[in-house]
């Protein structure tokens, strides 16, 4: 293939001034002491706040999520309100990290130099458990593998003022979910997942490290002014429906980009059709169609829900204040999608995206039309998005019939609880046995296959074209077991149960029949299964570990030596001069996800080493020029290298560099090492059709520019490798980016931006952690 020649030539970055100045110390000064109490997030003295901010602002009726958000205003009378245009300053309750992002972010923290939260926070043991026995076996495993790890985000805990939960506590949005979600609470979470906690109120929002630790530093929060997306239901689920269906109708209709900029509310009667764990399984996959979050009405189902988790005067404060819990009659939403509950379908999603949405009764055909493969060699259910005890008790009532009949699974089957307390309750009340009996292996409380931890290669190798069934969230390219040739589904996880009883994607458990091993035919009944156990929940052990009320003595060890751990030094100031003469690095063809950027599975181990995690940055990206994976031209010495490489090789010879991408750059998950690291190896610019939110701000927040193209057809003239500038004139719009082409020629293109006057002092210092300091 004939290579091409391009170069970034210019960007003036005479930015403006004029944001908002305020000290970081004052803040956390008045704010530090409500990080030392237990804090009680369900008290009417939250409530009242909230319900004053909301009087300031109302001069219409308005959604929930509206009323939610600018309850949580820093200054809602001198806070300006325009839906999808103005940045809104907010003051979330709580910030939760999960053990893979938490590392960087309290590197971050631990660089701000400040002694304690300003909010309650909370680290969550989720991510660096690999699924490779079972449950106890790979807990242990990790335990070992991880100590040095644990034992950072354990003492980093203590002596900062969070919350810790040991691995084997569970997934971060059930612990969350079980303890500290609440009607009306605002609640940021390092995870993209964290929507997730909508099913009880609250507006939970997934964001990068450095956003957690502006809260955590207790400094307002800034958001986009969200719009608001109404999902009205009506109808009632029944039959082999569940909720899941719900968001796996929505993505298919809003697709993976659909919901950016916006909050997705549930409204409508059909609301009270879905138990509250349900509308979580909703909530959770918002991430999947870009959405800011996503929220549901403060109902009889979350007051249930709150009294059976022990959370009883947290239930009543909300009956209380229940209508700033619920939208206003006559509110107006920026668009609106119906769905009848009782036609909807059962759903099955994918492979490769999350919004390519087929009815179950037709997924067989659609495959063998594909050409993708019928059988189901693995059926995994649970994770964040589908393990309550409804969940696993649907799916334990179908087992239980197929073990009536003699049958067991076709095809391999595993469990993933979703906390300590949902496993110790389903094997109290059985259903863990029952999916065991028929095939099941019950792994640990933890995020495992769902986000490619899952030590898989005994069925099939690498490259190797096969089918999995998951009731997980997320179905990218090689996300689940790292082989780009798995085909991955996702649906509920009591379809998953009926087809790896079945064994084939053509199974319609509404229509088709199964075999036992008598030949005897037979169908399965329609799953059931309790909201809630009769009896109370089992907590099981006991793994929370609260920051202690003095912590001078704590020490926060990072060998200079570690592989895993690294502190970070500060990245440098912008020099006020034009970024010049960068080169292309890479010109991504198609969907580029934060997977795609920055890999999860083995590299998770990373996560804490910014030098040694970037080694994975891009290498899951297809090049525009050769169609090749990790494969780019090194324009100083015209050979070719992995882009990590390359990036180095063009840092150390100080040549500033940029990547070019398609649609929606940075989809999935919020880590923000997908930022961090072409920031840290001399990356300037993202140039892009368009961005996923949390990306976007990530980027801004580590001193890169992220652009889009004004016209994006000019993602086409853009021929890799090469180089480009950048002329840019203070507050003026849109920028200008100068090509030039290996024969000489040059032509320009328009890039916009939508950088705010506190988010160009970011860029100016290097980054929102060096602004940070600055303020100081």
């Amino acid at each position: 293939m004939a290579s091409y020649c391009v170069t970034v030539t210019r960007l003036r970055l005479a930015l403006g001034t004029g944001a908002r100045r305020f000290h970081v110390a004052a803040v956390f000064s008045a704010r530090a002491g409500a990080a030392m109490s237990r804090f009680e997030p369900g008290s009417s003295i939250g409530y009242g706040k909230m319900h004053e901010n909301i009087g300031v602002v109302r001069r219409r009726p308005l959604t929930l999520s509206e009323k939610n958000v600018y309850g949580h205003l820093d200054d809602p009378s001198g806070q300006e309100i325009d839906r999808g245009r103005t940045y809104l300053r907010l003051r979330p309750d709580r910030v939760a990290l999960q053990d893979a992002t938490a590392q960087m972010a309290m590197l971050q923290f631990i660089s701000s130099g400040l002694p304690k939260v300003a909010v309650p926070s909370t680290i969550h043991c989720d991510h660096l458990i690999e699924a490779q026995i079972g449950g106890a076996q790979d807990l242990q495993r990790a335990k070992e593998v991880n100590q040095e790890v644990y034992n950072f985000l354990a003492t980093s805990a203590a002596k900062y003022g969070v919350g810790f939960w040991k691995p084997g506590s569970g997934i971060i949005h059930q612990i969350i979910l079980e303890n500290y979600a609440y009607p009306g609470v605002m609640l940021i979470g390092t995870d993209s997942h964290t929507p997730n906690g909508g099913c009880l109120g609250g507006i939970c929002i997934g964001v990068g490290g450095a956003d957690a630790v502006d809260v955590m530093a207790g400094i307002p929060w800034e958001l986009k002014c969200p719009k608001v997306i109404g999902v009205r239901l009506t109808g009632t689920l029944s039959g082999w429906t569940s909720p899941k269906d719900v968001i796996l109708k929505v993505a298919g209709i809003l697709t993976v980009k659909g919901g950016t900029g916006a909050i997705v509310e549930y409204h409508g009667p059909g609301v009270d059709s879905i138990s509250c764990t349900g509308m979580a399984t909703i909530c959770n996959m918002g991430a999947e169609i870009g959405a800011t979050t996503l929220v549901f009405p403060y109902n009889h189902r979350m007051k249930t829900y709150l009294q059976k988790t022990g959370r009883r005067e947290i239930a009543s404060a909300a009956d209380e204040f229940r209508d700033d819990l619920v939208p206003d009659e006559g509110c107006e939403y920026d668009q609106v999608i119906e769905i009848n509950l009782s036609e909807l379908k059962p759903h099955i999603n994918g492979p490769f995206t999350p919004d390519l949405a087929h009815p179950v009764s037709e997924i067989g055909a659609v495959a063998k039309k594909s050409g993708w493969p019928l059988e189901v060699k693995v059926g995994l259910i649970g994770s964040c998005t589908n393990s309550s005890y409804e969940d696993m008790g649907r799916a334990a009532s179908l087992a239980k019939q197929a073990l009536h009949k003699g049958l067991k699974c076709k095809a391999q089957f595993t469990v993933t609880p979703g906390s300590e307390q949902i496993r110790a309750t389903i094997e109290r009340d059985g259903y863990a046995k029952i999916l065991s009996d028929v095939g099941g292996v019950i792994l640990a409380n933890a995020c495992g296959p769902c986000i490619g931890q899952w030590d898989r290669y005994a069925d099939v190798k690498r490259g190797e074209k096969n089918t999995i069934v998951t009731s997980f969230n997320r179905n990218f390219t090689a996300r689940n077991d790292a082989n780009p040739a798995t085909h991955a589904f996702v649906t509920s996880p009591e379809i998953v149960t009926a087809l790896a009883l079945a064994g084939t994607l053509s199974f319609n458990p509404e229509t088709n029949y199964l075999t036992s091993p008598s030949g005897e035919k037979f169908k399965l009944e329609p799953p059931t299964g309790d909201e809630l156990p009769s009896r109370d929940f089992d907590p099981g052990q006991d793994t929370y570990q609260h920051p202690p009320a003095e912590s001078a003595s704590v020490r926060v060890d990072v060998s200079p030596s570690s592989t895993r751990l690294q502190l970070l030094e500060p990245f440098d100031k912008w020099n006020g001069s034009d970024l010049e003469d960068m080169r292309v690095l890479i010109k991504v063809q198609g969907k580029c996800t934060t997977d795609h950027i920055s890999a999860a599975g083995p590299w998770l181990k990373f996560h804490g080493h910014l030098d040694n995690i970037s080694n994975n940055m891009l290498i899951g990206a297809i090049n525009m020029e050769n169609d090749a994976v990790n494969r780019v031209k090194n324009q100083l010495t015209g050979g070719y290298g992995g882009v990590p490489d390359v990036a180095r090789f063009y840092k150390a010879n100080g040549v500033n560099w940029v990547v070019v991408g398609d649609e929606n750059y940075g989809e999935g998950s919020s880590r923000e090492h997908a930022a961090l690291e072409p920031r840290h190896l001399g990356g300037r610019a993202i140039i892009v059709k368009s961005f996923a939110r949390i990306h976007e701000t990530n980027l801004k927040k580590q001193g890169l520019l992220p652009l889009t193209f004004s016209n994006p057809d000019d993602y086409d003239r853009q021929n890799p490798p090469g180089r480009q500038d950048f002329n840019h004139r203070p507050q003026v719009l849109p920028l200008t980016a100068v090509i030039k082409h290996c024969d000489g020629s040059q032509e320009s293109v328009s890039l916009s931006h939508t950088f705010n006057e506190t988010q160009i002092e970011w860029f100016k210092a290097g980054s929102a952690l060096n602004r940070m300091k600055e303020l100081q």
